[in-house]
């Protein structure tokens, strides 16, 4: 699936922020979660939006706090889109 590039480099930068024990698991299920996201509103192009859904959705809730810092950090504007909820 196609993503939007400005969404894809802060995703990317997101995912190099993690710790390194972290990346793998967290780029694979924040990207199927993300492209499902974009699927769900019929659309073949991940958005910010999608993007944000899927670290809110898919995130332990023990590093949810870590997530927010992170969203902030790289750029994503996760308050523009009513999370948290």
């Amino acid at each position: 699936m196609e993503w939007e590039k400005t969404t894809q480099k802060k995703f990317e930068f997101m995912i190099s922020k993690l710790p390194v024990f972290h990346r793998g698991l967290a780029q694979v299920f924040a990207t199927k979660k993300a492209e499902e996201n974009a699927q769900a509103r019929g659309s073949h192009l991940v958005e910010e939006h999608d993007v944000i859904s899927a670290f809110f959705s898919e995130a332990p809730k023990p590093f949810y706090s870590m997530m927010v810092r992170l969203l902030e950090h790289t750029g994503f504007d996760y308050k523009k889109y009513g999370f948290p909820k």
